[in-house]
């Protein structure tokens, strides 16, 4: 196991993953850690993360000089490094120059084991306003840039090792193979952990936390909350139900659809519950347009809701969500700044009738998610599914929410999922749908005069949901997806493209 020390950076959770993708098991906890809690762990190796401090600061995050005697192997990344080197004696300071985003670094010794495999010359991501000005006693640099001096150091001798970059983001070209040669090399590390194994320890570890509690399931039909709903049909069978809240904001025909899979005609030996709760959304989200406040909105009547099942049913233990990592650090939970409320994690109301939530899936991007849900034997389909928000489509839609914006945006995007899916260009892209603006545009339809919405596309490359590219969609598609939409939904004269990243948007609207 490797062990990750969060110091609270954006991107923790992503050195996990990417240790992961090494077949190797991976641990994220906070900074604060206690030695001996640490070494009743035993990790073959230890990763400092990155965080938004400045080491020589009075109320910065630390770690004892025993931390770094413990005989594990260490690697420091960006605050990480200047933490080592600034407790080990060497000195950070503020930089003369800040670097962010690309940047070129040349490998000073080649001999490094880090480097081995690494051109002399590489592309690397710094985000840092503070530098190493001067590496511990028995420090070697091993790499730099133009404006950082010590983009890289180590100690070989005690195994401790440390890059100023990020080698876990995908942006640092050649980072997969530093942290494969951290961790399978410096930390000697057998690479045999897969998800199988995750699932295992998983259903094991709910069986033994919920005994003979009973369990309410929070299903929306979504990829991440039918992989946690068949994880724990297989942990606890019959003490699991799961409640279906039909909001009124699905995607066309979704209702019907989530209810064949997990019904009683469905794959799986489930207590299932389908909430017809339409009209009770639409009512406490009329007139409201900000968006935080249309999430924690939908997120306050889904407890609500579940609530009111659970007491049908009698006394219920644990409820469970579906809830995974890009949805923790977005909503600003630990050291990260809120960018928005998810339902299931910031959007909760203060008061929650359960003993407990259980998240199984928290720490896991979504293609881990994806990997889980075909070692359980979900059907592809389901799996490989479009992502959707929990909010629906009241997130798609800028603005105050009706019924009738609803039934514009469900069948401008199914036209859209199906043209896409038609032409064979889906399976590439991370994410795509239609969302409604509250833009009206004059146009011309026959001979007279219009005044209608106009639908914006969205189309993403990723894979972990953290970043993403906007995807260049075939222009013969794009314009006969526009055609359907203008000439088959009702209140619609103009369709959009949007060709933004994330950063600096999000990949949802709202």
């Amino acid at each position: 196991m490797i062990l990750v020390l969060d110091f609270g950076g954006q991107y923790n959770q992503l050195i996990a993953r990417r240790v992961r993708e090494a077949h190797v098991y991976c641990e994220v906890h906070p900074s604060s850690l206690t030695l001996d809690a640490i070494k009743d762990m035993a990790p073959k190796g230890i990763i400092l993360t990155g965080g938004p401090q400045s080491v020589y600061k009075q109320d910065a995050q630390t770690a004892p000089k025993e931390l770094f005697e413990l005989d594990i192997p260490i690697l420091g990344i960006c605050y990480g490094s200047q933490l080592m080197a600034h407790v080990l004696g060497g000195k950070v300071e503020t930089a003369p120059v800040s670097e962010y985003g690309r940047t070129d670094v040349t490998i000073e010794d080649r001999s490094s084991i880090l480097f081995k495999n690494v051109s002399p010359k590489t592309v690397v991501w710094m985000s840092h306003t503070d530098y190493i000005a001067a590496v511990p006693e028995g420090f070697t640099v091993t790499a730099k840039t133009e404006n950082c001096p010590v983009a890289a150091y180590e100690n070989p001798a005690k195994k401790l090792y440390a890059t100023q970059f990020h080698p876990e983001v995908l942006h640092t070209a050649e980072g997969t193979k530093m942290l494969d040669a951290f961790v399978r090399e410096v930390c000697e590390t057998a690479g045999s952990w897969r998800m199988d194994s995750f699932v295992e320890q998983t259903v094991t570890a709910l069986r033994e936390k919920i005994g003979s509690g009973k369990v309410l399931c929070a299903l929306s039909g979504g990829v991440d909350s039918s992989v946690a709903a068949v994880l724990l049909s297989k942990a606890v069978g019959r003490q699991l139900t799961c409640v279906f809240v039909d909001h009124g904001l699905l995607r066309k025909n979704e209702g019907d659809e989530v209810a064949s899979v997990f019904g009683e005609s469905g794959h799986y030996d489930l207590n299932f519950i389908r909430v017809d709760a339409k009209e009770r959304f639409y009512a406490k989200l009329k007139g409201v347009t900000e968006p935080e406040a249309k999430r924690k909105i939908i997120g306050e009547e889904f407890i609500r809701v579940f609530e009111a099942e659970a007491k049908k049913i009698g006394a219920v233990d644990f409820l469970v969500q579906g809830t995974i990592y890009p949805d923790v650090i977005e909503s600003g939970l630990g050291a990260s700044a809120v960018i928005k409320s998810h339902h299931n994690v910031g959007g909760l109301p203060d008061y929650v009738d359960f003993k407990e939530i259980v998240e199984p899936l928290r720490l896991l991007f979504k293609d881990e998610v994806r990997a889980a849900g075909r070692e359980l034997g979900i059907p592809e389909y389901l799996v490989a599914r479009q992502p959707f928000p929990g909010p629906g489509l009241g997130i798609r839609i800028i603005g105050d929410v009706t019924e009738e914006k609803v039934k514009i945006v469900q069948e401008a995007d199914a036209i859209y999922r199906e043209e896409v899916d038609a032409a064979g260009v889906g399976k590439t892209l991370g994410q795509y749908f239609a969302a409604l603006t509250n833009m009206k545009s004059v146009g011309v339809m026959g001979d007279g005069r219009t005044y209608d919405y106009a639908i914006a596309l969205r189309a993403v490359m990723t894979s972990d949901f953290m970043t993403a590219e906007a995807a260049e969609i075939p222009w013969p598609v794009l314009t006969k997806v526009a055609n359907r939409i203008v000439n088959e939904v009702k209140g619609v004269n103009r369709v959009l493209y949007d060709c933004t990243g994330k950063p600096p948007a999000t990949i949802e609207f709202e």
